[in-house]
């Protein structure tokens, strides 16, 4: 292999014609004058005389042919390998001519390669045509996973990729990057297992139900049981917010989630919401206040008080009065109205039934904690909820810098599938304002993000900018290829390819590494509740049907026609199955059709029997 054609600081061609090259592998350039400099492919070609010179534009020009030809190349009978490598550290000065070009061994690019070790890293798989130098690599490298390829098991061959956790610390948030069967999900899942290999406290937010590390794929026939390192909670079931330890911003925060708030009800929760209120007190006072406003006016409350009699219901408007003269010029009957609605609303949601109590004990003893709910209801409660740990957490770090005594609560991770949900671009919502801060600030604290999108474009740039390590699966909106272009350092060549990576591949942009990786993630060690083919699983239930409607059909057979108002009856009194006459023949014609039974003629109309 040889440096051929005009050469630049940053870029050279290479020529071979015994090997063929590979997208993004790695080359040793021998420059006599600037010892050995490391490069990697970033677009390879084959060229021979019967494809045109003008095929690839300028990629092939006569400098290239002219320098295989003075190398000793039979540039017209030959097959010719050529490659663009660009240089990982930018030369300085312009790469000679005629270098000699070979593949690295592991030791040369073990640094570049392995920025944490298989204890403390996350091991998320393996550095896509490493394959060659992965033969030298050290033993406790080898054997660590495996990847999930053409619908089977493959033993590790290349070089682990290992992200290196502690780095967090100095770069923070990772953004994970894909379309729909990209492999996003897949990917995540991965990382949450990694997280909790090493008793990462962690939060997930999972509006689609699936993060349930509880199955072992089925690919596997014995592996890691995580349990006991997660807990899956339900919004509402498990979970919820303790109205007694709202504050006044908590309880707006949560309002504004379950519908924006005007400005004049923010001022009716200010005025009317006093500490340790419960749910009733508050939604008493304004339920008396709005009732009292229907009256009207102070003369009509008193007119109604004159005409009651009965103590209780006295005493009740009498507050009823009280609230009228103290807050109905400051509170409009119409905000009043307001926020009572979108309390109701979010207390039939059951987010006031519990407390996040399981949530903390939870991380405290370094577990994977997956919150469960709708996206709307996960808005709202993250809105909650990530604002109460993350300022629990700086409270004791704060706490620890002025020297004062303060509860323990440990460093944590927040993980969310569908972000551009939590953190829109373009509008506020209440849990985008918390992600934010913690984007900006929760580095100082050991508060960090992990966002799953297949829309990075629609999630706020703020967020997406401060996201210092990139995993970018297939992507193929034109708009969401520029967003990430503008993010990472992936190169021209690179964007071009994502449209077109397959499921699992990934280029992995991080600023621990420096520059961009190629990938392919291992295969996960459990598998989703949603993994089942939606059309085998409609295949099995009409199968399943089928076979319950025979049970019920066989005993009765034969059938005459006159007789399936009857046997409908009979169906209903034994199995509580309700069939009507037109629905009981057509079944039995489907059974029919597929060969189940016979229909036969008969002097006295059809009959159903046995085959």
């Amino acid at each position: 292999m040889k440096v051929v054609g005009i050469t630049t600081q940053q870029e050279v061609f290479v020529g071979s014609k015994d090997r063929n090259f590979r997208i993004n592998e790695f080359l040793i350039i021998e420059d006599p004058y600037q010892n050995n400099l490391l490069g990697e492919v970033v677009e390879a070609n084959t060229y021979n005389r019967y494809i045109p010179l003008n095929i690839y534009g300028d990629f092939v020009d006569n400098s290239v042919l002219e320098s295989l030809k003075v190398l000793g190349y039979d540039v017209d009978e030959d097959t010719i390998y050529i490659s663009k490598v660009r240089l990982l550290n930018e030369a300085l000065y312009p790469i000679h001519t005629g270098s000699d070009v070979r593949l690295p061994e592991f030791w040369e690019v073990k640094d570049l390669m392995i920025k944490g070790t298989k204890d403390e890293g996350l091991v998320l798989g393996v550095i896509r045509n490493t394959d060659d130098m992965a033969e030298e690599m050290d033993e406790e490298l080898k054997g660590l996973l495996y990847t999930f390829e053409d619908g089977r098991l493959e033993p590790q061959r290349e070089i682990p990729y290992i992200m290196d956790l502690r780095s967090m610390h100095h770069y923070p948030h990772i953004g994970v990057f894909g379309g729909s069967g990209s492999g996003k999900s897949f990917g995540l899942r991965v990382v949450l297992e990694e997280l909790m290999l090493q008793n990462i406290p962690t939060i997930v937010l999972d509006p689609h139900y699936e993060m349930d590390f509880g199955e072992l794929a089925p690919y596997l026939e014995e592996g890691t049981s995580f349990k006991g390192k997660f807990k899956c909670l339900q919004v509402g079931i498990h979970v919820g917010v303790k109205f007694e330890d709202l504050s006044a911003q908590d309880l707006k925060n949560l309002l504004d989630a379950a519908s924006h708030l005007t400005d004049a009800m923010n001022n009716v929760v200010d005025i009317l919401f006093k500490p340790r209120d419960s749910f009733y007190s508050f939604y008493n006072r304004l339920q008396m206040l709005t009732e009292a406003q229907e009256e009207g006016s102070l003369d009509r409350i008193d007119s109604k008080l004159s005409t009651i009699t009965e103590t209780e219901e006295k005493k009740a408007w009498l507050q009823r009065r009280e609230l009228f003269i103290s807050y109905d010029k400051t509170c409009p009957y119409n905000s009043v109205r307001g926020i009572m609605w979108r309390l109701k609303r979010l207390e039939n949601d059951g987010v006031f039934s519990k407390d996040i109590h399981e949530i903390e004990t939870g991380l405290q003893n370094g577990k994977l904690i997956v919150i469960q709910g709708s996206t709307r209801i996960l808005q709202v409660f993250s809105t909650y909820l990530l604002n109460n740990l993350y300022h629990k957490r700086r409270e004791y770090k704060d706490a620890l810098y002025k020297q004062t005594a303060a509860d323990y609560f440990p460093p944590f991770l927040i993980v969310t599938d569908e972000a551009h949900n939590f953190a829109p671009k373009g509008y506020d919502s209440p849990s985008k304002s918390i992600l934010k801060e913690i984007s900006q600030e929760g580095r100082k604290y050991g508060v960090f993000l992990i966002l799953a999108t297949q829309r990075p474009t629609l999630l706020d740039e703020t967020i997406t900018a401060q996201l210092n390590s990139k995993l970018i699966f297939r992507t193929v909106r034109a708009s969401d290829i520029q967003t990430i272009q503008e993010e990472t350092d992936l190169t021209v060549e690179e964007c071009r390819r994502l449209p077109y990576l397959r499921t699992g591949d990934v280029f992995i942009s991080s600023a621990t590494m420096g520059r961009t990786i190629y990938a392919r993630i291992r295969a996960a060690l459990t598998t989703s509740p949603h993994t089942i083919n939606p059309f085998d699983e409609l295949k099995a239930r009409f199968k399943e049907e089928e076979e319950e409607f025979l049970n019920i059909i066989m005993e009765k057979l034969p059938i005459n026609e006159m007789e399936l108002a009857q046997i409908a009856l009979e169906i209903e009194q034994d199995t509580k199955i309700t069939y009507t006459v037109n629905e009981l023949e057509e079944r039995l014609l489907q059974m029919v059709e597929r060969g189940h039974i016979r229909k036969e003629e008969t002097i006295f109309g059809y009959r159903y029997r046995t085959l």
